[in-house]
């Protein structure tokens, strides 16, 4: 069994700041891309930043600029430090990574989300 685990939602003000984190976990052999999304109430989920195992990275135009996303291949953790936060960044953080997983004996593709971490901006 493969899981994400993500952590570091909360209350900021507009302006401030956050980090959240990413852990993946169980029988993985590797992983490629990592990434993040959000779906705010009343909307879809939309794509906010991946992350390649190279390290290249991509961006919502929304978030350009603001926020950076980062990872730990050795720990299988991926980030997204948040900065200069707005009212309309509020929403709820989804993790996503796809790469190889293994039940033995064979490997298989896989694609898994983590359960979501709320971001709430507001003063």
């Amino acid at each position: 069994q493969v899981q994400l685990v993500e952590s570091g939602g909360g209350l900021v003000q507009p302006g401030g700041s956050l980090r959240l984190s990413c852990a993946a976990s169980g029988s993985i052999i590797s992983i490629n891309t990592m990434g993040w999304y959000r779906q705010a109430p009343g909307k879809e989920r939309e794509l906010v930043a991946t992350i390649g195992i190279g390290g290249t990275t991509n961006y919502a135009d929304s978030v350009k600029g603001r926020f950076t996303v980062s990872r730990d291949n050795a720990k299988n953790t991926v980030y997204l430090q948040m900065n200069s936060l707005k009212a309309e960044d509020t929403a709820v953080y989804y993790c996503n990574a796809g790469g190889v997983r293994s039940i033995n004996p064979y490997a298989y593709g896989m694609e898994i989300w983590g359960k979501g971490t709320l971001v709430t901006v507001s003063s």
